[in-house]
Parts: structure tokens; sequence; C-alpha cells
């Protein structure tokens, strides 16, 4: 390519046996992708590493492991130079974490690929993308001081990093409700034309948080996967004849279920209500086995929610040399566009965050989300369904070990 490179001679009595003609300069005969034809001649990062550090007054130059090998160049340089400030170069293991990929060269691949949508996609372990995704910078600062620095490569489970999310996460941010695969549930004994206020607690972890209303009415939406028509065994939720509690409401009794002629794909749910258990308890003292969530027909906002799983479906996506765009998750992403959440939700601002009841954390797209048509990225799940999985896989990895 028209390069050349200039050399520094060192004595080989110098202590630094195992540097030899160390490469300080690169003459390139051609065009920089960044200067163009301005310079011709470059400092190697080696050289250009020590000087920058010294000059800017750096004390602890913190490297990855695999700049151990160049240490005695880096102190070599500073001390033929003579400078006032000769800074210390310390390394460490870099962080590796479990069903993604750190090194900027890949990132570069998913983003040009089209994999992703960009660097700050949020499900790239980017800065920008962790923030729009939700990531609280108190979540990351505990993760890492709790991992800690290392000698010795390593991975760390993502769920470590996820754990401490929630936990930042549960103890900030405002409950709402939300239901992201809406059916319509018609409670037949309630007044048409009536209207009612219910009080919801805004954070149990925060009393300070106060509290605020949510509309009631006679049209609702619920969750599909809370109700079956055909309940198994260990299923406590919705089902024809029976009765649950509608979170911070009453009780309510499926008595009828109407489906689509076409598809027999159940459409609707006709309920009752029990007026003498508002606040979700009943004064004859029976109880019901679950409570669901819910938002009012005629109040609620329609939104879009992406909910985003691990971008990777392997542990270490690099396994035996493997191309780690082949163990890319299919549904690392997947968008829902007829959600419906209460309408406390509206305006809410670009990047707060916000607990969906029973589902999980969910913030406002800094990018996409706009006051006419809300966007809502899944932060993480209440609970890490990976968990389990994880757990299974190294059972079976302790299995053939025996």
């Amino acid at each position: 390519d028209g390069s050349h490179v200039l050399r520094a001679k060192i004595d080989m009595a110098s202590p630094n046996l195992n540097m030899r003609d160390p490469t300080l300069y690169r003459i390139r005969q051609g065009p920089h992708h960044r200067t163009g034809h301005k310079w011709l001649i470059y400092p190697m990062y080696d050289y250009a590493h020590s000087l920058s550090d010294s000059l800017e007054g750096i004390t602890h130059s913190l490297c990855t492991l695999e700049f151990e090998d160049h240490r005695p160049l880096y102190d070599w340089v500073l001390d033929e130079l003579n400078l006032d400030s000769h800074p210390q170069q310390i390394e460490f293991a870099r962080l590796n974490i479990s069903y993604t990929v750190l090194s900027k060269r890949k990132l570069l691949e998913l983003v040009k690929e089209g994999h992703v949508t960009g660097w700050d996609d949020p499900r790239m372990p980017t800065l920008s993308g962790l923030r729009r995704r939700g990531y609280t910078p108190e979540a990351i600062r505990n993760f890492c001081e709790q991992i800690g620095v290392a000698k010795r490569d390593t991975v760390i489970s993502v769920a470590l990093l996820e754990h401490h999310l929630r936990d930042d996460l549960n103890r900030h941010s405002p409950r709402v409700m939300g239901v992201l695969r809406p059916l319509r549930v018609v409670i037949e004994n309630y007044p048409e034309d009536e209207e009612e206020e219910l009080d919801a607690v805004n954070n149990p972890e925060d009393p300070s948080a106060g509290s605020r209303k949510v509309p009631f009415s006679r049209v609702l939406y619920i969750e599909q996967e809370d109700f079956q028509e055909e309940p198994h065994k260990k299923f406590y939720r919705l089902a024809p004849g029976r009765e649950v509690r509608l979170r911070y409401a009453y009780f309510v009794k499926c008595v009828d279920v109407v489906k689509d002629e076409k598809t027999g794909e159940v459409v609707e749910l006709r309920c009752t209500y029990d007026p003498a258990t508002k606040g979700g308890s009943s004064p004859d003292g029976r109880k019901v086995k679950a409570t669901i969530h819910w938002v009012s027909a005629a109040h609620s906002l329609q939104v879009e929610v992406r909910l985003y799983d691990r971008l990777f479906l392997k542990e270490n996506p690099e396994e035996g040399g493997a191309d780690f765009r082949e163990a890319l998750n299919p549904d690392s992403l997947v968008t829902l566009t007829s959600c419906q959440v209460e309408p406390s939700l509206k305006g809410a601002e670009p990047g707060s965050r916000y607990q969906f009841e029973r589902q999980g954390y969910f913030c406002v797209d800094s990018v996409d989300s706009t006051p006419e048509a809300p966007v809502f990225n899944c932060t993480v799940t209440l609970r890490d369904s990976w968990a389990k999985i994880e757990k299974q896989n190294q059972q079976s990895k302790k299995s053939v070990r025996r």
C-alpha cells in the first residue's frame, strides 16, 4: 500500500530484551480515511499511547490483558524521553458477558449488515443502546462494583447485570397498568353510562410516591394469556364460571365467551362484577386465587411496545470458533402495535421509565416515540425466564462430565 515504517534501534544490553526494533512511525504514501493527504507520517499506537498519556497528565493507564506484552515499550519510550510525567500501565481482564459480543469489529458488522438498526439499537451492548433501552447508570455501576476487576478472562452472566437493573428499577419506577395483547371484557351488570376513578399505588417500595386515579368503566381490556377456556390444573386466572380480582377494582366472574365465527378465536368475554368487592376484598370473606391487571377501553391509550430479548441464543456465540452471526436470536425483537395502557401515560417524556404491573419494566423510546404515537421499549422482564434455561444447561454439563 506504499507504506513504510521507521523503527527504533534499542541497545541489546537493555533489560528489555523482548523488544527488538519496535515500530514507532508509519509513512503512508496514500490517502488516510480521516485526514486525506494532509499527513504522510503517523505515529503507531504504542508510541502515541505513552506520549499522549504523559502529556495529558495521566497517572494510571488501564488496559486489557493483550497490552501486557506492550508495556516494556510503553515504559521505554517514557524513560528514554525523560519526561516529567511517567504514567503506570496496568492490565486487567476485559469484561465478557454471556449471550453477547463486545468486540467493536463484530458489533460494526451487526450494524453494517442490518442485523440491528444502529449503534443505539436497544439490543446492542453500547452505552447509547443501554440508555435507549432504559438501563440506569446506578444499575451498571452496581454491577461493575460487584464483579470487580480480574487478571484472568472470565464470562459474567448477563443475568447478574439484569438483577442489578431490576433492583434499581424496582425502587424507583412508577407502577402503571398496560395490556400488551388485549382481550375485550364487557361487565354486563355494570351501568353503561357510568364511570369511576379508583385509587392505585404509584410505587409500594416508595410510600412518598403517593397514588393516582385509574378510570374504570363497563368495557375493559385484559391480557389474552389471563384467560383460558379450558384451564389446566395450575391455571388460576380467568376461565368460564371462575372469579378473579381486578387489580385495585372488583371481583369479576366470566359468564360467557364470544368467539369469531370464522376462526373460532375468543374475541370477547362477558362477565359480571360484585359491587361489594370494591378495592379488592369481599365482605363475606370469600377468596379468589388470582389478581389480574386491566385498563378501561374508553380511556386507554394505544401504544407500540417493543419486546427485546437476548441478541444471541448461545451463552458463548463464538464457541468453538463458530461464526457469531449464526447464533443470532430471530426473536430478539417482537413489535406489538395494539397495546393499551392507562391514561396516566399520556405525554410521558422520552427516556422515562415505568413498571407495567405483572409484565416488566419499560421506557419511552428516545428516538421513535412521539406524543401522537408513543413507543415503549421493554427494558427487562419482572422475572428472568433465562435463569431456568441456564440452570438446565449447567446441570447438563455436569452430567456430561460425570
